[in-house]
């Protein structure tokens, strides 16, 4: 259970960081696009481990540690659910073409 817990989180966490940089690579401008990467890397690597592990010890002191899973568990459920909708990703193959 430990491996492959540690499986999905190692993917979901390349996944995330690997979208998000490409996502910020394709949204700034040239000349910023080095600084763009590491706010980004920042803000979910630095602030953003910082405060999702204060968050997650108080929900952890509050309600248990087993019954943490299910609350940590609906948010991703939220946060999934939330990330199909709004999130509208048009490819466009020339625009790529173009770009290179």
């Amino acid at each position: 259970m430990l491996i492959l817990s540690m499986l999905i989180y190692g993917v979901a966490f390349d996944f995330f960081n690997i979208s998000g940089s490409l996502y910020v690579e394709k949204v700034t401008k040239p000349a910023i696009r080095s600084s763009a990467q590491g706010v980004f890397m920042i803000m979910t690597n630095g602030f953003g481990a910082f405060i999702g592990s204060y968050a997650a010890g108080k929900v952890v002191d509050m309600i248990g540690w087993p019954n943490s899973w299910f609350v940590f568990a609906g948010y991703s459920l939220v946060i999934a659910f939330l990330f199909m909708i709004f999130f509208k990703y048009k490819h466009d193959p020339e625009q790529l073409k173009h770009e290179l």
